[in-house]
């Protein structure tokens, strides 16, 4: 479903992205891993056009490398960036129909469908979204992102910051997505909810991939974790 070959990204004159590699299957959940500061946020917003990527990023068969962000999301690749941006003086509702990719041809998923799986969305449905707390900007920037039917969601860094009961919601939120049969890039400090959800894990050192196995391999490999996560 997406392939990156060979990514390279730049802030300015420094390099961040040293030719990132990976792949994500169709329905596959990736967790890519590592510590702060090693280019994971910026490999996504390099698939996503938010910053000029140099290489190769494949989606769908179709290369986008270099495609404007709008017209990523428009192919069925969706991203929840982790300043949970949201329209702060629009309802929680409003909010979400902005979500809507094609006003004629609703996708798998509905206002209410947002609505029930969060309760406290539901609540305050009609209230402007600034008054939200931290943890429901990040479910209201998750539900408005699916209300545009991707394929394939990047989600970055969700847990950040929120309560232990939300950040088992958010991980709860995601598993859901999974099942639907949505393909999920997260990127996500929490070892407890990255092992949980992926089927397979990417750690991330200086700018490219460092290794790659499934949940149980990963555990196995304490040099792995001693090396590039622990602080």
């Amino acid at each position: 479903m997406l392939k990156v070959n060979d990514l390279h990204a730049f802030y300015g004159k420094s390099h961040v992205l040293r030719g990132v590699n990976m792949e994500i299957m169709p329905g596959e959940v990736i967790a890519l891993l590592g510590r702060n500061g090693v280019g994971r946020s910026t490999t996504a917003k390099a698939i996503m056009g938010e910053i000029a990527p140099r290489g190769e990023i494949i989606f769908k068969g179709e290369v986008i490398s270099g495609l404007e962000s709008h017209r990523i999301a428009h192919l069925g690749l969706g991203y929840v960036p982790e300043s949970r941006d949201i329209f702060p003086a629009m309802t929680v509702r409003q909010n979400l129909i902005l979500g809507i990719k094609n006003m004629k041809a609703p996708g798998k998923y509905s206002v209410d469908d947002m609505l029930d799986m969060f309760p406290n969305l539901r609540a305050r449905a009609d209230n402007p979204a600034g008054v939200l707390s931290g943890g429901e900007k990040q479910m209201l920037t998750m539900c408005r992102t699916l209300m545009g039917d991707p394929e394939l969601i990047i989600i970055d860094e969700p847990t950040e910051g929120l309560a232990p009961k939300i950040v088992q919601q958010i991980g709860d939120m995601i598993a859901e997505i999974a099942k639907t049969g949505v393909s999920i890039l997260l990127v996500e400090q929490k070892l407890s909810i990255a092992l949980r959800i992926a089927d397979r894990v990417y750690v991330m050192g200086h700018g490219e991939i460092v290794y790659g196995g499934t949940p149980d391999e990963f555990k196995a490999r304490d040099d792995i974790k001693k090396e590039w996560l622990e602080v």
